[in-house]
């Protein structure tokens, strides 16, 4: 089997619904479904997020993170947590450990290097999305944080696959994006339930192009992942802002200018990062 046959086939799985995810996954999907239940509310949520230790850590974390901390009164409790964040923030909370669950029986040490590397980099378009969605662009910043962490979920699962179909690290870089991406990604994106508005917005990075001034979801992770001082692992698209290029961006929101926003948001960006990369 060559490197396109291997994604042919990952692809037709994925569209089948056939995903083969960890245990733990499963566990983190029922969670999300269960808040997103409209009936969920403060002190359910708070229930759900105490059964697992490390989803109460992060909660917590983050709801006294820069972003979410506007008064700097600490909290201690994850009811306190669920309180201040919402049920939408928790649910990126939970989409963040689905995601980085994908990959967790991976042993090989080089794809342990990309895997970590592409959450690096999926750790600081997260975060930049939330800042600029609720700066620049005013789309809902809770979405934004949510489809920062959720766009490259089909590198994820090729990743996690790449034991039973070695294959897909084999040949030519651009081949991921040409033929293995956008097929797997549309079919793992449906098996989590990703909502149409974040599906459609990850669809228009895979395009690749933005508007700038950016208005639009999509717009927004196109201009956080050019922010973003980690680069994915995969490939880079033909004219992909360098990291130099990035540096270069710039133009007037309102009376300032991105350059300015960015940096005024620059400790609410890390620590937004910082919670993610727990």
């Amino acid at each position: 089997m060559d490197r396109l046959d291997a994604f042919k086939t990952i692809a037709a799985q994925a569209s089948r619904g056939e995903l083969s995810f960890p245990a733990n996954v499963n566990a983190s999907l029922r969670l999300q479904q269960a808040l997103s239940d409209p009936d969920c509310h403060v002190e359910a949520a708070a229930k759900l997020i105490q059964a697992d230790p490390l989803l109460a850590a992060r909660s917590v974390a983050i709801a006294n993170s820069v972003a979410y901390n506007r008064s700097g009164t600490e909290i201690s409790s994850v009811r306190a947590a669920v309180q201040r964040l919402g049920v939408r923030t928790l649910q990126s909370l939970v989409a963040a450990l689905i995601v980085r669950q994908i990959g967790s029986q991976v042993t090989d040490p080089g794809l342990l290097a990309k895997i970590n590397q592409l959450w690096e980099h999926t750790a600081h378009v997260a975060a930049l999305s939330q800042v600029i969605a609720r700066r620049v662009t005013h789309v809902d910043p809770d979405t934004a944080l949510f489809a920062g962490i959720m766009h490259e979920v089909a590198g994820f699962y090729m990743l996690s696959c790449a034991g039973d179909f070695p294959e897909v690290m084999e040949g030519e870089p651009e081949d991921w994006v040409e033929h293995g991406e956008v097929d797997i990604g549309r079919g793992v994106l449906t098996k989590l339930g990703v909502p149409d508005g974040v599906y459609k917005a990850i669809e228009s990075m895979w395009i690749g192009l933005r508007a700038l001034p950016p208005e639009t979801l999509g717009d927004t992770l196109l201009l956080a992942n050019d922010l973003s001082p980690v680069h994915s692992p995969l490939y880079q698209r033909p004219g992909a802002t360098t990291l130099q290029g990035a540096r270069t961006i710039d133009f007037v929101v309102g009376e300032g200018t991105l350059h300015a926003i960015m940096s005024e948001s620059a400790q609410e960006v890390q620590s937004l990062y910082a919670v993610l990369m727990l």
